[in-house]
């Protein structure tokens, strides 16, 4: 087995869950526009990240034993020091940037991910706000067991990138120095990622490097102010909606399709196909991909 960083940092997440109303609170009464905590959201979006801890712990041990499956197979072997670290870090974060765009921009897969962009809030409960069916990593992460970068590192290596996301999901930290937000992601990219606003949809893919966005055409910087959720809101507070809606809204439109080749574009198709498939208007339910 490996060891999860994400357990250890447990303490870093109550401590900021604790301290970010506070410095929320000091900014709104200096006239800082803040959208803040609401109760009832906050308290699903701890239990979307409880109930993660069950369904994403299994999915991670599956992701685990097919890249122990491959490591008889290396091309070479990284080791363990500080450079295989580095390579490992900046391989998995790689690997992050392509399952999280793609999980945008297939609906299948959107059903997956779509749930962590369904509070209309942007604080750090919302990064606990993780996917209940995050399948996809057995797709993207194991394959580096070939590459030489052993299967324990993979996974640490995602744990890590896992944590580095957790203090870029607040609006206390406005814009980080210039050479800082040329290179890693931070909390004003990722209010980017988290914005409805048509400019903002579909980008900042990123783990923790931006340089991703920026090699691939998905970088938008903050200017508008961002207006946080999907595009229509499922204004729902239960655990099972939220990491649920999705699938139960492809089943409807699966059923009530014309014919195979609407079935297929439903499924592989961007969120958006959907709505003009059924409906023969682009007026998507939830937050489309690529729009």
């Amino acid at each position: 087995m490996y060891p999860d960083p994400t357990l250890y940092a447990v303490p870093l997440f109550l401590a900021g869950l604790l301290l970010e109303p506070w410095l929320l609170g000091r900014r709104a009464k200096a006239g800082q526009r803040t959208r803040g905590y609401e109760r009832r959201d906050r308290n699903a979006s701890l239990g979307m990240g409880l109930g993660s801890l069950v369904f994403a712990t299994a999915i991670n041990l599956v992701t685990y034993a097919v890249a122990r499956r491959l490591w008889p197979h290396r091309l070479c072997d990284l080791g363990s020091g500080l450079i295989g670290y580095a390579v490992a870090i900046l391989a998995v974060d790689f690997s992050y940037y392509w399952d999280h765009r793609v999980q945008h921009e297939v609906r299948a897969l959107w059903a997956c991910h779509v749930n962590h962009h369904s509070s209309r809030y942007y604080n750090l409960s919302t990064a606990l706000r993780q996917p209940w069916t995050p399948w996809t990593g057995v797709l993207f992460f194991p394959f580096w067991a070939l590459a030489g970068i052993a299967p324990e590192m993979i996974m640490i290596s995602y744990g890590v990138n896992l944590i580095y996301q957790f203090w870029i999901h607040t609006e206390v930290i406005g814009k980080m120095p210039r050479w800082f937000e040329a290179v890693f992601n931070t909390p004003s990219h990722h209010r980017v990622h988290h914005g409805s606003n048509p400019e903002y949809l579909d980008r900042n893919y990123a783990g923790i490097f931006i340089v991703w966005d920026h090699m691939f055409g998905t970088f938008e910087p903050e200017r508008a102010p961002v207006e946080y959720g999907l595009t229509k809101n499922i204004e729902s507070f239960n655990l099972l909606t939220i990491a649920f809606h999705e699938y139960a809204a492809i089943a409807r439109d699966l059923f009530a399709a014309r014919g195979l080749r609407d079935r297929i574009g439903i499924l592989f198709r961007g969120p958006e196909w959907r709505a003009r498939s059924r409906l023969g208007m682009a007026e998507p339910r939830m937050k489309p991909a690529g729009w």
